[in-house]
């Protein structure tokens, strides 16, 4: 039995009656959730009583429940798996509960973003104690009804009923009297042993509704008078607008205006992300005659000052260590002394490009600014920041700001970065009109925020017994290193130093899926492997022996992983690959990664078929504490590994006097279906820790699975990304 404090107040939670009576409203600064979790037929009849309030659990008269959702639907499937975690606790039948997507309301939420792998993470004890409160109200309502002890009563899929008795009720049924009662100030939380919905693998309940085409997305979105728009910006970094042929384009058949505007909103938000704050705008009809108008632009640019130490359209890539500023370090022991004595030494170096986000949804968002008001709708990853962005740009008070969210084809970080809706309310003011602004995919990978590029060189000291004595990481990237001083092998190795970089870039850069930890791991667990050769060990023994050191006799201060959590996936992994047991024409690679405060371990099997790796299947295991939907979660896992191995295989930015030279798929080459592995196999380690992350977790470790296992493959190591690209002074290869 867990107790906890509701820390109920004005703005966190409050019991609300409405005047014509009827429903129950929970509001509370933490709850996401969910749309009908079942078919009609199958739910309770739709209530003659309830109140549609944003921001609250509601209940209705026939004991139907909404939850709404306030954290941003990615694709991650937390618009499913966190009201599951309500409606444990509230004890309603899942299939009497509906979902709906809250608007931002900072008054009612906190955390109300996607990234970070956070969302559960941060909202678990305060959505189990939305649901906990909820049923406690109902049970005293239902105790004073019937003049008992609330202790007398159970309740069970909506249904409160007496023990050892005969009575019964719906949660429909006494709810209306549950309104008079006061909210606890403490509530009893189940113990993992009794959940009946958590960990049981649930769909998307958006599922039907995305494959049968129904309007969720940005992309989707209109209202009755709207425009579309589009935006020009200059074609390199370091240059921008000064004029254009306005008349000729506001001449043209579909336009309604066009015009440069300013975004520049002067906010220090690390959100406010944006290379071309001046653009040209295009208002019109339709998207085809918009995209004819921008055919026939004719801009002209000037240069702007470039960064201290770089050149005008110069695009600065990585290239050493030495005149970067080190931003993060750790030091144990003396590793010079260590690989002045060690009997074997290893240096490696490893690189990864720029890269863009390329979200299958184009960017787009619509608004409509009048004098007093700006309503804002569409597909962000932050929308308290684009409120806030907004607010500085248009000199409105936040209160006259509405941001609602709606699904979104994709984040993975770039819609962390809301220029985009800060563009469509500036069009949107200065036309006069509600529009929608829609991106080409070349707006989007030229606009910059992209993923930086990164360099990092790697050296272990081995003893005449193959143990590693020694261990240096360096990394620099544009603008900050990869390199995580306290992870592993911090703790590990007797003599350790670790240190990350910064340097300077004129390319404006962002999050990507689980930042820096994308090439940390595959550059750390690909050279960890070299060593575990060179030491003549078994690469999964090899890192178990450290994790034992780490766990054991740990060296140094104290460093961010759990060597236990850590040894387990990988032990797993071994396990449920069976790894050891040799197929012949089978190459294996392995790789285990702690980010986002999980913990991924994953075995690549690949072939070779005419001279080209085929995956044929990957065996993944997770430990991210409690999994509340294992369906999600396995979904999140196999997109994860589709999504690393993809991207280092293909994905590259490269840039020409500040132009960027792929704009579009028929450059910027993606994962395709044939191309991915052909199996995935995903085990989840069991245990009672709070959830923590897993929308990253599952990328990392299979770039460098990926690159292990191509080196038993083809007897080449592979230090540079992507792996399809002959920088490392061999010959190009690509999946079959």
């Amino acid at each position: 039995m867990t107790l906890i404090k509701t820390q109920y107040n004005r703005r966190s939670f409050l019991k609300v009656s409405a005047a014509a009576g009827g429903g129950m409203l929970i509001g509370f600064n933490w709850l996401t959730g969910c749309t009908p979790a079942s078919t009609p037929e199958e739910q309770l009849a739709i209530p003659s009583e309830w109140f549609d309030i944003n921001g609250y659990v509601k209940i209705g008269d026939t004991g139907l429940v909404t939850i709404y959702s306030p954290n941003p639907e990615i694709g991650q499937n937390i618009k499913t798996s966190m009201p599951m975690v309500v409606a444990e606790e509230l004890d309603v039948d899942w299939n009497n509960v509906v979902v709906e997507q809250a608007p931002l309301n900072t008054g009612f939420y906190q955390n109300q973003f996607a990234g970070g792998s956070l969302s559960l993470r941060l909202s678990w004890d305060a959505l189990r104690m939305a649901g906990a409160t909820g049923k406690q109200m109902l049970l005293l309502a239902a105790a004073k009804e019937w003049g008992v002890s609330a202790s007398d009563l159970i309740a069970e899929g909506g249904i409160i009923k007496e023990k050892g008795g005969e009575r019964s009720m719906g949660y429909g049924d006494i709810v209306a009297k549950a309104v008079d009662i006061e909210v606890p100030e403490e509530v009893t939380l189940k113990e993992p042993k009794d959940y009946k919905l958590i960990g049981k693998p649930t769909k998307n309940v958006d599922g039907e509704k995305i494959v049968t085409g129904k309007p969720l997305f940005g992309i989707d979105y209109e209202v009755e008078g709207m425009k579309l728009a589009v935006i020009h910006h200059p074609p390199a970094f370091g240059t921008k607008i000064l004029s254009f042929n306005e008349e000729e384009i506001k001449a043209m058949s579909g336009v309604t205006d066009a015009f440069i505007i300013d975004t520049n909103t002067g906010s220090d938000s690390w959100s406010a992300v944006n290379a071309f704050q001046q653009l040209v705008a295009i208002v019109g009809e339709t998207t085809w005659q918009l995209m004819k108008a921008k055919k026939a632009l004719k801009v002209e640019y000037e240069e702007t000052s470039a960064p201290e130490n770089s050149e005008m359209h110069q695009v600065r890539m990585v290239t050493d260590l030495e005149n970067g500023e080190i931003i993060e370090d750790r030091k144990d022991g003396d590793v010079d002394a260590a690989f002045a004595k060690a009997a074997k030494v290893v240096e490696r170096t490893y690189t990864s490009p720029f890269m863009a986000h390329n979200t299958m949804e184009p960017m787009n968002f619509f608004a409509n600014v009048t004098e007093d008001k700006a309503e804002l709708v569409g597909p962000i990853q932050t929308p308290e920041a684009l409120e806030g962005m907004v607010s500085a740009l248009l000199d409105m008070p936040l209160e006259n700001i509405t941001v609602d969210m709606t699904r979104q084809g994709g984040g993975f970080g770039r819609r962390l970065y809301g220029s985009f809706g800060v563009e469509a309310a500036a069009i949107s003011k200065k036309a006069g009109v509600p529009i929608k602004l829609i991106y080409k995919r070349e707006d989007d990978m030229t606009q910059g925020t992209y993923r930086p590029p990164y360099r990092s060189v790697y050296k272990a000291g081995l003893d005449e017994n193959g143990n590693m004595i020694a261990f240096q990481a360096r990394g620099v990237g544009l603008p900050g290193g990869s390199v995580f001083p306290n992870r592993f092998p911090a703790g590990a190795v007797e003599n350790y130093h670790a240190e990350r970089i910064a340097s300077s870039t004129n390319i404006t850069t962002a999050a990507w899926r689980a930042p820096r930890s994308h090439f940390t791991a595959g550059a750390e667990q690909a050279f960890l492997d070299e060593v575990a050769e060179v030491a003549g060990k078994d690469p999964i023994d090899f890192r178990l022996e450290l994790f034992d050191r780490a766990k054991n006799n740990p060296v140094g201060e104290a460093y961010d992983y759990d060597a236990d959590r850590y040894a387990g996936v990988l032990k797993l992994a071994r396990e449920k690959a069976n790894w050891g047991q040799e197929t012949p024409g089978v190459y294996r690679g392995i790789a285990v990664y702690y980010c986002h405060f999980s913990y991924v371990a994953e075995v690549v099997d690949l072939i070779m078929q005419d001279g080209q790796p085929k995956i044929k299947k990957v065996t993944a295991a997770v430990d991210c504490g409690i999994v509340v939907n294992p369906e999600g979660a396995k979904n999140q896992i196999e997109g994860g590994i589709i999504d690393g191995i993809g991207h280092s295989m293909y994905s590259q930015l490269t840039f020409e006097n500040g132009i960027p030279q792929q704009q579009n798929f028929d450059k910027y080459n993606l994962i395709r279906h044939t191309q991915a592995p052909e199996e995935i196999e995903v085990h989840f380690v069991q245990n009672e820790i709070a959830p923590t992350g897993l929308g990253e977790p599952g990328l990392p470790p299979a770039v460098a699975a990926l690159s292990n296992a191509m080196y038993q493959a083809t007897g080449k190591r592979w230090y540079h990304q992507p792996f399809t690209i002959a920088q490392q002074d061999e010959e190009s290869i690509e999946f079959g």
